[in-house]
Formats: C-alpha cells, structure tokens, sequence
C-alpha cells in the first residue's frame, strides 16, 4: 500500500462470533465542562475564547439582551478575533416553542456555520432552553456554550444540559439531554437584571439550599440585603455557591435515570402553574416558589416537617418577595385546573407524581403518594409563619465570621 503522506489510515479486522451469538450495543455518555464566573465582559470573552478556539461561534439571545449587552460582547469578541453572527428573539416564556426552534434552525441552516462550529446561548432560562434545544438537534448535535445573563440561568438553567421547549399540553416535553461545553457567567450581565427576575433567580437558589445545602441556605439568608442590591461580591458567592450544590447533585444522575430527584422540590406544582397560566404571565421561579411553599405546607400536615424549618423557609421566600400563596401569584390559578394539569404529568410520569416534601433544611423524602385532596388543600391553604416575631428576628442573625467570602 502505497498512499500518499497526510492521509489518516484505519486499518481494523473485527471477528465474526456465530450467528447465536448475541450482539450487545454500548454508547457510554459522559461530560465534563468548566462553570466559569467572571468579573468583566473582558474576562467572559477570554474564558470563551479558550472553549472555541478558532471556530466560528452563531450567537442566540433575546431582544431585551441584545439592547443592554450585545454591541459590547460583540465588540468585544471582534476584539479578541472570535468571528461571529447573532440572531435575537422576542424575549419571554412565550418564545420557549418549536416555532422559535424551527426559526433557529432555518437561521443555522442558512449561515456559514460548520459542524464543529459552537451555538453560543446568551440571555436567560428562556434562550439557554431553547438554544440548547436547537444544538442538541442541529447536524445531530453541534457544541454549544451557555452565557447566562440572569441569576435563574446562572444558578440553574444553564447548567446540567436538560434543554426543551415547551408544549401547550406541558412545559419543557420536548426536549433532550445535551450538554453544553461551557458555562460563563459574568456579573455585570446580571447586575442589570429587574427587581422581579433577581427574586425569580433567588427561588432556585433557595430551593438548592433547602434540598442539599443548609450552608447555602444560611448564606443566602444572612446576606439577603447584597445580593438584592446585586453587589457584585454578593452576586459571585451567590451564584459560586448555587451552581457547586446543582453539579454536584447532577454528577449523581446526569440523565435522570432516577426520577426521585431533590432538584424537583416545587417543580411538580410549580410546572403545572406555568401550564395553566399560559407560559408567561407567571415567572418560572415564582411558579417554583409557590411550589416549595405547596410542598412544605403538606409535609407540614403529614406531620413530617418541624413548624420552626417551615416557618423558616416560609419567612425567607416571603422576605425575598415571592408568591407563597395562590392570592400572590402574578395570574390567577383555579386549583382544579393545577389538578387536571397534574394528571398530565402523572401520564407522562408512569401514573405517579412523584413530589420532593422537605423534612429539614438540607433533608427532603420524595413520596409519590400525594393525594390530590392533599394537593387541594396546599393550593387553597397559607398557613403564615409567627407573625409575633418580625421577619428580621426569623431570619438567621448575621454573626462574625460568616459574611461572604472572596
């Protein structure tokens, strides 16, 4: 043989067993990407830059984030000789569609991109989902890197790979496991994040520290006052210390294989809230909020969480703004459509609902034994926390030693 030098040659002889033989297929997936947070658009580049190389990069945001912070990511991108193009969509839960999907791939499919090009999603839990999405399906899978610009994103929606649409019949059924190559989070992205979306942000937060990690919860708690006044420091611990707590409960299970999974803790309502609401007029972590609120208050009833944890988490949720009761809700919910839009989800689910109930802060059982009588009465009750000690005095007291750290 005789070829010329440069051609990648393989040469294999793999045996043929007896036709009885039995044949056994094997695709192992693993992942592993960096969460980067960065304290300059500069920075942010930089980190991305080490992530794609030479490649082009197709970057997807919203309109909103495309008017505060694309002309400098851009510019700065330019800067540092990252070619890229961008498309931007109408920003909001309404954009989460295949409609939007098929827009995006047309767009793919229409520009210079390469298979080994990288999908960049910038913006919120919206176009990370969405964008994903689209990579997963993309040439059959393209790489994709996840600038999250708002807390939620940072927090939650840009890491663990589970990107979707949603479906007028249940949110996020159409979707995949995909996993990003990066996640870069930058804080002066988010340091111009609206009131509601920072508290939208918190709730994922919260429910990380409720489910895994009491020290998250105590931070979050004990510098509440920073991380609403998005100081930058307060912001990076924040988000440092949420995303720890979400890898590492996801490296337990990437693919969900178990579906007795903590990080559900008030998806199972909360999911069912955004449905009935029509996928906008009630933010997903205000939906998530209520849920936690939902859950607590029945395993308050079954008598297997302590008043002083519910009425901590209750405290915190409603210091931080969030909906605890149905009254509080941006939109208004009919419990019974929260029930029907259940029993989708316990179709989905093999017949079950399986709900996250807390018993401590760090500790959660998961019961798959709800009732809907029970359900009902979550949704319709609010028992409030001691409205004899002001919320301050129920908050975990600031002590020396604890504030944030660098």
């Amino acid at each position: 043989m005789n070829l010329p030098e440069g051609i990648y040659v393989i040469r294999d002889a793999i045996a043929l067993p007896e036709p009885h033989h039995a044949i056994r297929a094997r695709a192992l997936r693993r992942a592993e990407y960096p969460v980067t947070l960065a304290d300059s658009v500069e920075e942010a580049v930089k980190h991305l830059r080490t992530v794609v190389g030479d490649q082009r990069i197709a970057l997807v945001t919203d309109d909103t984030v495309a008017a505060l912070h694309a002309e400098e990511l851009r510019a700065e991108l330019h800067r540092q000789n990252v070619d890229s193009t961008m498309i931007s969509v109408p920003p909001g839960e309404e954009s989460k569609t295949m409609r939007t999907a098929e827009h995006l791939l047309d767009w793919l499919a229409g520009s210079r991109m390469r298979r080994r090009d990288v999908l960049v999603a910038f913006g919120g839990g919206v176009v990370i989902d969405t964008a994903g999405w689209v990579a997963s399906a993309y040439m059959r899978g393209m790489p994709y890197v996840n600038l999250p610009t708002t807390l939620l994103a940072a927090v939650d929606a840009a890491l663990g790979g589970k990107v979707a649409v949603d479906h007028p019949s249940a949110k996020n059924l159409i979707g995949a496991f995909h996993q990003p190559a990066a996640v870069i989070a930058a804080t002066p992205w988010l340091s111009t994040l609206p009131a509601r979306h920072v508290r939208a942000g918190l709730a994922e937060a919260i429910k990380k520290g409720v489910i895994a990690s009491p020290a998250l919860f105590k931070l979050i708690e004990q510098n509440f006052s920073e991380i609403q006044a998005l100081d930058p420091t307060a912001l990076r611990r924040l988000v440092h210390g949420a995303a720890t707590v979400k890898c590492a409960l996801i490296d337990r299970d990437p693919y969900e294989e178990d579906l007795r999974r903590p990080l559900n803790f008030g998806h199972t309502i909360g999911h069912a809230v955004e449905t009935v609401t029509g996928y906008g007029p009630v933010l997903h972590g205000e939906a998530i909020a209520f849920g936690m609120a939902c859950a607590a208050r029945i395993s308050l009833a079954r008598g297997w969480l302590e008043n002083a944890a519910h009425t901590r988490l209750l405290t915190l949720l409603r210091h931080a703004g969030l909906p605890c009761d149905r009254t509080e809700l941006p939109a208004p919910v009919d419990p019974e459509a929260v029930i029907t839009a259940l029993d989708k989800i316990r179709l989905i689910r093999d017949g079950r609902l399986r709900f996250v109930l807390p018993v401590a802060i760090g500790t959660t059982a998961i019961s798959d034994d709800v009732t809907d009588d029970e359900i009902r009465q979550a949704l319709v009750r609010s028992p409030e926390p001691d409205s004899t000690q002001p919320v301050a005095a129920l908050l975990a007291p600031r002590t020396a030693g604890t504030g944030l750290a660098n």
